[in-house]
């Protein structure tokens, strides 16, 4: 009876234990299957179908091979938000990148009052900070902000050249926005003026690498305009402006329509600019250029709100008080209308008072013809030497106290119209005022008309005929930088950079051919130059470096003197590195004793001297850029 009791109670205890590990079974089972279920509708709900799901009792694996970390990540949070993020197990795999495509690297450059900011996403292997490095030496004294990202990837193809190219542009605005792609800088600044901007423009093409593509945006404040100048003629040479100004687009517009329907043909230039006197002033210069049209021919001038007519000798009298009469009425009441119709021409003895100022393509300036008095002619003279030089200027006018007395101050402005010139002549008469000439200027004949208008008044007549020369023009005709290291070239010749005998000291014989060095490098600009010293094999090595370094430094010393701008050259002193010439001989030694100018090339390249074939291609000559050194007195000297 015992033993029946016991074995029921141990029977009971193991049914027992049965039942519990069956629940737990079917309990463990259910929880599976239902966060598998819930993980995989979580996952189908985000997209990844991708990913598979198993389950091992309360443990939750995430299977399968994602497209990126970002999809993987997704993924583990698409499963941490159904089940405990510690029942997750991670074994995503991620597939091999060899394949896929990089993204899309660019920088924004963002510079104002605040400082410089940068933006973007760039490679891996770019050297950021050296990136930093080079903003902070281009633009000292600037706070720099680096807001960008990177990914691994490695360095595109142009990017570099990019990056070198915008770090140039930098500098040069004070507000601005640099976008930086692989092979393509795009660039928004505002210039200090219209000449500025063209300048800017000008000398940032040239230093554009010929495979980088440059988009540039710059903008300047329009120019005040004193007097706001319209000067519209039309004769037997045809219909034409000396000058043109507008307060905005659609004014301007208005005013060259108005042109063409009285005879203008192809491009004008009609300035943009502040200044105008009343809002009226296209309705005011379209009538009076469709004046001149109706009266068949004539000059009209607006200077600020004085208008000035004269019509065509031979003009009808009834026909030009009638379009007199009609231009009166229309004006707004800002405006003064003073109308000439010339009388016609009488003979005159040869004896017709004249002045006239010269100024040759050389620079050289001649004042002759008539003055009204010795002190009006000191001061014709005082005033031409101030404006062309001293030595420019030669006076041969003789005095003649009978002319008008508006003599002197039409001589004053023509000369002042003169200097507006890049070279030709100013003729004064009793009648009229001649400017004719060329100019590098595409603004002269517009500023020379509103000077004309303001120092001779209503009431005087003046014509102009000035050209324009891109040649002459100063932004369009700096060289590029590879043209000034042929120019160096052409300009060096035969003759020799020397020094005095053992020293770094630059032998007087030398000076004129540095004076037209930095002629050049002036025009040229900021350009990486290397100016190199060699020097041949007699006496020590390290001493022969020292003095090749040392001459190389007289020579930028030199330019600094003559007022070059050198903060992007450098000096470099090669000793006896670097023969282009046998040192067994004198003639050898003489050759490799010499100074050198290259231009410093982006990518590294094997140090070596510009020869024929190292500048071939970019100077027309052939020849090369360097000088011997000075000749020597002794075997030690270099």
């Amino acid at each position: 009876m015992r033993l029946s009791s016991a074995l029921i109670l141990v029977s009971t205890f193991v049914v027992a234990a049965l039942l519990s590990l069956l629940a737990a079974w079917v309990a463990a089972g259910a929880v599976e299957e239902s966060s598998e279920r819930a993980v995989r509708t979580e996952l189908d709900r985000d997209a990844l179908t991708w990913a598979d799901v198993d389950t091992i009792g309360l443990q939750v694996f995430l299977i399968g091979t994602a497209p990126n970390e970002a999809a993987r990540f997704q993924a583990l949070s698409a499963a941490g938000r159904v089940v405990d993020s510690a029942r997750v197990i991670d074994q995503i795999d991620i597939e091999d990148g060899a394949g896929i495509a990089p993204p899309r690297f660019s920088i924004e450059i963002l510079r104002n009052d605040n400082g410089i900011s940068l933006i973007g996403l760039m490679p891996q292997d770019a050297d950021r900070d050296r990136l930093i490095a080079r903003i902070e030496d281009e633009v000292p004294d600037v706070p720099v902000s680096d807001l960008m990202e990177v990914a691994d990837y490695p360095v595109p193809d142009g990017w570099a050249d990019a990056v070198r190219f915008s770090m140039q542009a930098l500098g040069v605005f004070e507000r601005s926005k640099i976008s930086i792609e692989p092979g393509r800088v795009s660039i928004k600044g505002t210039a200090s003026s219209e000449d500025a901007r063209r300048r800017i423009e000008a000398d940032l093409a040239r230093k554009a690498d010929e495979d980088l593509e440059v988009a540039m945006e710059i903008t300047a404040p329009r120019p005040v305009i004193s007097p706001f100048t319209l000067r519209f003629i039309k004769d037997d040479g045809g219909a034409r402006f000396d000058a043109c100004a507008a307060p905005n687009e659609s004014v301007r517009a208005l005013i060259l329509e108005a042109a063409a329907k009285a005879g203008l043909e192809g491009k004008v230039d009609c300035r943009l600019g502040l200044g105008t006197p009343t809002r009226a002033w296209g309705e005011a210069a379209a009538m009076g250029i469709e004046a001149i049209d109706t009266l068949g021919g004539g000059t009209i001038t607006f200077a600020d709100a004085d208008v000035t007519l004269f019509a065509l000798e031979g003009t009808e009298q009834d026909l030009f008080d009638s379009v007199v009469g009609e231009l009166e009425t229309g004006l707004p009441g800002v405006f003064v209308l003073t109308a000439t119709l010339p009388k016609p021409a009488t003979h005159e003895s040869e004896g017709t008072p004249e002045f006239v100022a010269t100024r040759s393509p050389e620079g050289a300036v001649q004042l002759r013809g008539r003055i009204a008095s010795e002190v009006a002619r000191q001061t014709a003279d005082s005033f031409a030497r101030a404006a062309f030089g001293s030595d420019a200027v030669r006076t041969t006018a003789r005095i003649d106290e009978n002319l008008p007395a508006t003599w002197s101050g039409r001589v004053l402005a023509a000369l002042e119209a003169l200097s507006r010139l890049s070279n030709g002549a100013v003729v004064v008469s009793p009648d009229s005022l001649t400017v004719t000439g060329n100019t590098g200027n595409q603004n002269a004949g517009s500023e020379i008309s509103g000077l004309l208008a303001e120092k001779l008044g209503d009431t005087e007549d003046f014509e102009i005929d000035v050209r324009y020369q891109e040649k002459l023009d100063p932004t369009l005709g700096i060289p590029t930088p590879e043209q000034c290291e042929a120019q160096i070239v052409e300009i060096i010749g035969d003759r020799k950079i020397s020094f005095e005998p053992g020293s770094a000291t630059l032998d007087a014989t030398t000076r004129d051919i540095m004076d037209e060095i930095a002629e050049l490098l002036k025009l040229c600009g900021d350009i990486p130059l290397i100016i190199a010293g060699h020097t041949d094999s007699q006496g020590r090595e390290i001493m022969n470096q020292q003095l090749s370094q040392e001459r190389a430094q007289a020579v930028l010393d030199a330019l600094r003197q003559r007022r070059v701008l050198t903060a992007s050259y450098e000096v470099r002193g090669y000793g006896e590195e670097q023969p282009i010439a046998s040192n067994e001989t004198e003639e050898g030694r003489e050759a490799n004793r010499r100074i050198e100018f290259k231009l410093r090339r982006p990518e590294p390249v094997e140090e070596a001297e510009t020869t024929l074939e190292s500048v071939e291609q970019s100077s027309p000559s052939g020849e090369t850029a360097r000088t011997d050194g000075a000749e020597d007195s002794t075997d030690e000297q270099n």
